[in-house]
């Protein structure tokens, strides 16, 4: 038998957590953040699931058939979380003018406001990390971030 060589140092076991747990961490605080601003702002209702279709870019205007693909979800999960946004009333499915037989997503002014209460808290976490970091570190990682977001983006 012949020895394996590594094809990179950072896929050792022994170099700690891979690039997807590294993000997913401060994606985690990223979320708990904006649950907490949206708890303290009344929306007791809005559930860690509905991150999914609050995400940017805002769903406004889009079709349910391609919110789900550009979720990455299926039609089925999509629907189940428009009704239940719905309900709550942060959305509204309408009809579709280009389309009678299809629908369009709207975000009520409910629905608006919880975004408003999500961007302001991702922009106080991200003070806090700059503060944290020192404010030139976290320009660059937040310019990593973009480039890195630019690289591996589908097309559309």
């Amino acid at each position: 038998m012949g020895t394996t060589k590594k094809s990179s140092r950072f896929t050792s076991p022994d170099d700690g957590p891979l690039v997807g747990a590294l993000l997913r961490v401060p994606l985690e605080a990223v979320h708990a953040r904006m649950l907490t601003r949206l708890r303290e702002s009344g929306f007791d209702d809005f559930e860690p699931a509905h991150f999914t279709v609050f995400r940017h870019p805002s769903p406004d205007g889009a079709r349910p058939s391609e919110l789900a693909a550009r979720l990455g979800i299926s039609k089925q999960s999509l629907n189940y979380l428009l009704r239940e946004l719905e309900r709550l009333g942060y959305l509204e499915r309408r009809p579709d003018p280009d389309d009678l037989r299809g629908k369009r997503i709207f975000v009520t002014a409910r629905g608006r406001y919880a975004i408003e209460v999500i961007r302001s808290a991702v922009t106080e976490l991200e003070g806090d990390w700059a503060e944290q970091l020192g404010a030139r570190r976290f320009a660059q990682f937040r310019s990593v971030l973009v480039e890195l977001n630019e690289l591996v983006r589908p097309a559309p």
